[in-house]
């Protein structure tokens, strides 16, 4: 006789055990101490077996019923039902989030991110380890991922926690590329979090204010490396961590080059900086300092490692800019905005110069022009440009933008531009020294 869900629930215990059957296998054992098992009973390979199947009322008469039949249903394709749970259980153990994280990491190593760049990732996945590191990935859901995030977010982490969540949904949405995931918990999580206050990076825009800056780095009592980090900051206008790293195999001072390789930029390409007549003589002069080892700019501590991604800002609190005034990063928007400012050159050299990537996917398919003769003059005019800066705004004088070439300078012709960029042989002038006047 079937069971009913009323005869389940007002089933008593006896002195002994009690099976009471629903038909198909299906029984409901009530033990002795009170306690009510759902149990299967079938034959596989001609043995009798015995497949547990939970407690009741924690999975009902209808629950316990629809594992009977998929039971049978595996029985039908000549699968033993014990063994399939057994197969799934260690398959289930095995695809922790730790483990596909980790998966997740190799994965980015081998697609050749930046070293940089996968610890980042890994500094993030260990906030979330102590939360879900060792859970089933299939059994993790919106509400637990949230608990981690929340626990970043009370330490004040509002950014690092929102980086997390995009950390946490790439592992995911691997995890269902690879059949170990359904879906991916984070997307419902996407306003669930503080948003942090965008702070761009402090830059100096305005002329004077930088000619200011340009006296300040002259006069610097630091270390002279340290000073010529900056004034290449000001010259180039690199990703800070792209010139601390660089390393004098990377600069051709014949043809006035510096390219950094592809494993160090932010966009995993080469990039190529005209070198002007400034920039080279302060490389003249750091390379007698530094110039006995690999890196231009060596830690104290250990010529091979570099100097620490805080020695340039350091050096400018030293100098009475705080935070808020200057960042060493912040030499990039001073480049951009005072080069856009003048209207001379074209806008895809001066991002090419900065090496950002067009952010419209069918333009940068098609725009792959590096403008390259274009930025050999502009770098030269900058350079220029931020002399006059120094000079004049120590002068009193006060310029509103920057200046443009006057007819007939030594500039105003791109092939005389690059003739003077592969040719130049004043390596021994000043690295603020002003380029004579043409006649």
């Amino acid at each position: 006789m079937a069971l009913s869900d009323v005869k389940c629930r007002n089933a008593r215990p006896a002195p002994k055990l009690r099976k009471l059957s629903d038909g198909g296998g299906l029984q409901l054992w009530v033990q002795p101490s009170g306690s009510r098992l759902w149990r299967l009973a079938y034959r596989f390979g001609g043995k009798q077996k015995l497949l547990a199947l939970g407690s009741y009322p924690l999975i009902s008469l209808a629950e316990a019923r629809q594992a009977r039949d998929d039971a049978k249903r595996l029985l039908l394709a000549g699968i033993d039902p014990a063994e399939e749970r057994k197969f799934r259980k260690a398959g289930l153990a095995k695809d922790t989030f730790r483990e596909i994280a980790e998966e997740y990491v190799g994965k980015l190593r081998k697609e050749g991110r930046a070293d940089a760049t996968i610890s980042k990732v890994r500094w993030l996945l260990d906030f979330a380890y102590p939360a879900i590191g060792d859970k089933c990935i299939r059994e993790i859901d919106a509400a637990t991922i949230l608990a981690a995030l929340r626990s970043v977010e009370a330490r004040g982490r509002y950014e690092s926690a929102r980086r997390l969540r995009s950390t946490i949904g790439s592992v995911f949405r691997y995890a269902v590329a690879t059949a170990r995931a359904d879906a991916d918990p984070t997307y419902a999580l996407r306003d669930a979090l503080i948003r942090p206050k965008v702070t761009p990076r402090a830059a100096i825009t305005d002329p004077e204010a930088l000619g200011g800056l340009l006296r300040a780095i002259d006069v610097f009592d630091g270390l002279p490396a340290t000073r010529a980090g900056l004034q290449l900051m000001a010259l180039l206008f690199p990703r800070p961590g792209e010139l601390r790293m660089a390393t004098w195999n990377e600069f051709d001072f014949e043809k006035s080059v510096w390219t950094i390789p592809a494993a160090r930029t932010k966009m995993r390409r080469p990039h190529r900086v005209p070198l002007s007549r400034q920039a080279a003589g302060v490389l003249t002069e750091l390379r007698q300092i530094s110039g006995f080892g690999t890196l231009l700019f060596p830690s104290v501590r250990s010529i091979k490692r570099p100097i620490s991604d805080n020695t340039l800002n350091a050096a400018l609190r030293r100098m009475g800019y705080g935070k808020e005034e200057v960042t060493a990063h912040g030499f990039r928007a001073t480049a951009s905005t005072l080069l856009n400012e003048c209207g001379k050159w074209h806008p895809d050299a001066i991002e090419r110069q900065l090496a950002h990537v067009e952010s419209n996917d069918v333009r940068r398919a098609y725009a792959r022009a590096e403008h390259w003769d274009e930025r050999v003059r502009m770098m030269q005019w900058w350079a220029d440009y931020l002399d006059e800066l120094r000079d004049e705004t120590a002068d009193g004088a006060r310029r509103s933008g920057p200046p443009q070439p006057k007819e007939g300078s030594r500039f105003s012709d791109t092939d005389e531009a690059i003739r003077h960029h592969h040719n130049s042989t004043d390596r021994r002038s000043s690295p603020w020294s002003r380029p004579p006047t043409a006649s």
